[in-house]
């Protein structure tokens, strides 16, 4: 017997027990954007490596190790590891940005070459919101509300929002300067991804999650302090904003963002269901990405959750997924009864669509067929027998109440199902 082949390391099977709660969550989410006018687009996963490089910044550890990057023929090219550059990408190639304004939503999978661990995966799935060439903060608060409402229509009731502004580019170039003489002046006590990063990105120190730096890193001058006028002013009023509509949040000054291209507002909702892993939804402004792509200046701001995070989240809470049970489930034993079985199902799906209706195997007999009928959660059970088959009817028996089974032909079966439908 040939061996198993096994499923690449980090890359895991969604089965059919965990799908229910990714459907609930993509349509709730579809729901919800589109009320918020943010339109849907489907983009490839293989970008060109360049687009990375140049978005998310070369010295980040997504980029310098752990994007999945390969050579084609002389052109080097890249599983996404995130959706933002893709959108602008796909915004700038196809003359979306003349003169408009742009709010789109992108869900699939993304990659990065991380060490697979509870909450962190080589392929995971994101749903990403972009709003392009949206200045004011009004957009900001915009999406901040918009994810806060999609938590409430999920049931998701661990989340809590932190917030912070970093600025903008010049004003962060200034930060990291002084970030950079504090870590200096205590070398002796950094990690060695401390040390590394104090070169290359010396902010992201501040995410570290080493308890022996907490000290250190919570000795470090603030973020705020250097911020400009405008950014200070744009904050106030997000804040202004998410506080008149009862949304509560949490300000956190050493809230950064580890992608190069984020500005002024990032927030990030955590929870406490996750252990290590507490972030389930991360976002801001990025007012200098399209320009750094090869875009007029465009200011922009956009979120991303991770799927198989929220989904972990829901189901830690309890709250469950909406089962997809059949309405119906025909049972028939015989051939001239399955012919007539098969017949039945395909008039019924045509002439009630979303009906769910399922077909009692072949090999299995009657009462084995009833069985499996019951115990799928069906609400009906639509028997053909020979005499069922002779009369052209249906026998119908409730699964759910006790009602005495009942010989109906096509329309009246037909009928009761729409009524049954309407009601559920």
């Amino acid at each position: 017997m040939s061996e198993l082949i096994q499923p690449v390391k980090g890359m895991n099977d969604v089965l059919a027990d965990q799908s229910p709660w990714w459907d609930r969550l993509d349509a709730v989410a579809a729901e919800l954007f589109a009320s918020y006018g943010y339109q849907r687009v489907r983009l490839p996963v293989l970008e060109r490596t360049d687009l990375f490089k140049r978005s998310i910044g070369e010295l980040t550890d997504i980029v310098s190790k752990e994007m999945f990057t390969f050579d084609d023929y002389g052109d080097s090219l890249t599983l996404r590891p995130e959706g933002t550059a893709g959108t602008v990408r796909a915004a700038l190639s196809n003359g979306l940005l003349h003169n408009q304004q742009q709010k789109l939503w992108l869900a699939g999978p993304m990659f990065r070459r991380e060490k697979p661990q509870k909450g962190r995966y080589r392929q995971f799935h994101q749903i990403s919101v972009e709003a392009l060439g949206f200045a004011e903060p009004e957009i900001d608060a915009e999406l901040i509300a918009m994810s806060a409402r999609l938590w409430r229509e999920l049931k998701l009731s661990s989340a809590k929002l932190e917030l912070n502004s970093i600025g903008t580019a010049a004003s962060r170039q200034v930060y990291k300067q002084v970030l950079v003489e504090h870590f200096s002046r205590h070398r002796e006590l950094l990690d060695e991804e401390s040390l590394r990063r104090l070169d290359r990105n010396p902010l992201r120190i501040l995410d570290s999650k080493n308890p022996a730096l907490r000290e250190l890193i919570d000795a470090a001058p603030l973020l705020s302090a250097y911020l400009d006028d405008e950014s200070l002013a744009h904050f106030d009023r997000v804040q202004e904003l998410l506080g008149d509509i009862d949304v509560p949040f949490r300000l956190n000054p050493r809230l950064v963002r580890g992608l190069d291209y984020y500005s002024r507002t990032v927030f990030e909702w955590i929870t406490d269901r996750l252990g290590a892993q507490s972030a389930i939804c991360s976002g801001g402004r990025y007012d200098g990405l399209v320009a750094q792509l090869g875009g007029r200046e465009t200011p922009a701001v956009g979120w991303a959750l991770g799927i198989e995070r929220v989904v972990e989240v829901l189901q830690a809470e309890g709250v469950g997924a909406a089962e997809a049970l059949p309405d119906a489930h025909v049972v028939a034993a015989g051939d001239a009864e399955r012919r007539f079985a098969f017949k039945l199902a395909e008039l019924l799906r045509a002439r009630l669509p979303g009906l769910r209706l399922a077909l009692g195997a072949p090999a299995a007999g009657f009462k084995a067929q009833l069985r499996r009928a019951d115990k799928s959660g069906a609400r009906f059970a639509l028997i053909v027998g020979a005499a069922e088959v002779e009369a052209g009817k249906i026998s119908l028996k409730s699964l759910r109440e006790d009602q005495p089974q009942r010989l109906v032909t096509v329309e009246e079966c037909v009928e009761l199902l729409r009524q049954t439908r309407r009601s559920a």
